[in-house]
């Protein structure tokens, strides 16, 4: 099991994950789970147990990783802009807004351990990135250019709620991109394709080993 999440969160991600290269996107190191460690076939009422929620944080979702991917290999999508990461979980889009040249990165989420998760993970990337640590949906997000979500449609509450804030932004002139592995709550509409990934997958909360993730524009 993992360590009691009374513990600092900085020394229990460190106790639970190791510095790992998600596939898609060898050139930042994240700190992750892998099957090693308890934490990565811990259940939900073993989570319960230690006060955690879902470490979706420890995990590299497939979404994020397209995303991240798209934006390495795209840097004029972020480049000299103020960009949002929404649900940034393991800080992994926002690492490459950053790396891809944004010149102001804020990573959000509602989850103090991926908070201080995304906070280790860019130190050791080098790059800066703020933390802002509520829910945003609804927001205007006036300060930003450019609106990123990587996997947000696991659950149907969750997709209904953030793809109506993200096309409204959208509406408002504002860049946005969604990453996303085909889930069974993206909407089939309103959304235009931008790039698809083939990506290996072997982590626990996932159903398959391997993913076709898009980034789609809203």
């Amino acid at each position: 099991m993992p360590q009691t999440a009374n513990a600092d969160p900085a020394e229990f991600i460190r106790a639970n994950t190791d510095l790992i290269m998600p596939p898609l996107v060898c050139e930042i190191n994240l700190l992750l789970a892998n099957e090693a460690q308890p934490i990565w076939l811990a259940t939900e009422a073993d989570l319960d147990e230690y006060g955690l929620p879902p470490p979706y944080w420890a995990f590299a979702w497939a979404g994020g990783q397209a995303l991240a991917r798209y934006i390495l290999d795209h840097p004029h999508e972020v480049q000299g802009k103020r960009v949002f990461d929404f649900a940034s979980g393991s800080g992994l889009v926002a690492i490459a807004a950053a790396m891809a040249g944004a010149i102001a990165v804020t990573a959000n989420d509602i989850d103090p351990f991926a908070i201080t998760a995304i906070a280790l993970n860019a130190n050791s990337n080098g790059v800066n990135v703020t933390t802002e640590i509520r829910d945003m949906i609804g927001q205007p997000l006036d300060e930003y250019d450019v609106l990123l979500a990587g996997d947000v449609c696991y659950e149907q509450s969750m997709a209904d709620r953030t793809i109506a804030w993200l096309r409204d932004r959208a509406a408002a002139n504002k860049s946005v991109l969604l990453g996303d592995p085909g889930r069974s709550y993206l909407p089939k509409t309103g959304m235009d394709w931008v790039i698809r990934y083939g990506i290996l997958e072997s982590g626990p909360l996932e159903d398959t080993d391997a993913r076709n993730a898009i980034v789609w524009r809203v």
